[in-house]
């Protein structure tokens, strides 16, 4: 036995480890409970009595010959593949930029929209969603009979109380009171937000929208005013090629009111889906 286990030395000594491979066939043939050193532990038990501390601690130096030979050639090979899924990668690079996602269309417009404004010398004024009655049509001179405070056309939270009932705003003009109320002028500020109409639900149209609102006040401001800081919006906004219509309309809420037409930037005025062909 002796023979056998100086034997199985030599083999494990010489057994040559280049890749995973090799390892898993060294693992298998020598060291698994099945493998041939268990094979020579269990041939103890036949060993004469007065050999068996000899014998025992051969096999013992045989199974600490084979255990290095595996761990030695476990770290070797993993050191190997690691320096190999790291070779051509320059440390020193900056790393990539991991992109989360992009700014919402919506917010990317009112963004450009306020940016506008402020190099006009326009403040920008937010207030809450949910709003007062008293703020969103009492001190707009809404009379109690307009069509617009009835539950068809406003989301009303509470109600009962007049002046006191809380609402989801129609529009951001209740930011424009709480400014009025809050400063003295000269104000020139706009107002962007959220508002919400109690309106059917289509592919062009939502229960939600944004809105944004101007308020100028101060001496000698005029229609004049109001006419050439859309004008320079429109432009700024749209481009310089569009054409632009100032005309004056009927709104039940403002007096005097006017709309602005401007030209499809996407077809010029020629008519497309996007215009409606208008």
């Amino acid at each position: 036995m002796e023979e056998s286990i100086r034997g199985l030395q030599q083999e494990i000594v010489k057994f040559e480890i280049q890749a995973q491979a090799d390892l898993e066939a060294f693992r298998l043939k020598y060291t698994v409970r099945k493998g041939l050193i268990a094979a020579l532990f269990g041939q103890l038990k036949l060993v004469d009595p007065a050999d068996k501390p000899r014998i025992g601690q051969l096999l013992n130096q045989l199974k600490q010959t084979a255990d290095a030979k595996l761990t030695e050639a476990e770290e070797r090979l993993a050191s190997t593949e690691s320096s190999s899924s790291n070779k051509g990668i320059d440390l020193t690079l900056p790393g990539r930029r991991y992109f989360t996602g992009s700014e919402h269309p919506v917010q990317k417009v009112l963004g450009e929209m306020k940016q506008i404004f402020s190099a006009m010398g326009f403040g920008i004024a937010t207030g809450p969603e949910l709003e007062l009655d008293s703020y969103n049509f009492d001190m707009l001179n809404f009379p109690p009979d307009h069509p617009a405070r009835d539950m068809q056309d406003t989301f009303f939270v509470t109600s009962g109380n007049p002046g006191s009932d809380v609402l989801l705003r129609t529009h951001t003009s209740p930011v424009q009171v709480r400014v009025m109320l809050d400063q003295k002028p000269p104000i020139r500020v706009i107002c962007p937000g959220k508002v919400y109409r109690n309106e059917a639900i289509s592919s062009r149209s939502y229960c939600v929208f944004h809105q944004l609102e101007g308020l100028y006040i101060d001496k000698k401001v005029s229609f004049a005013d109001l006419k050439a800081t859309i004008y320079s919006f429109a432009k700024q906004m749209f481009g310089t090629d569009v054409k632009l219509r100032f005309r004056p309309s009927f709104f039940p809420f403002t007096e005097p009111s006017a709309e602005v037409d401007v030209t499809c930037y996407l077809c010029g005025g020629k008519g497309c889906k996007v215009c409606k062909k208008s």
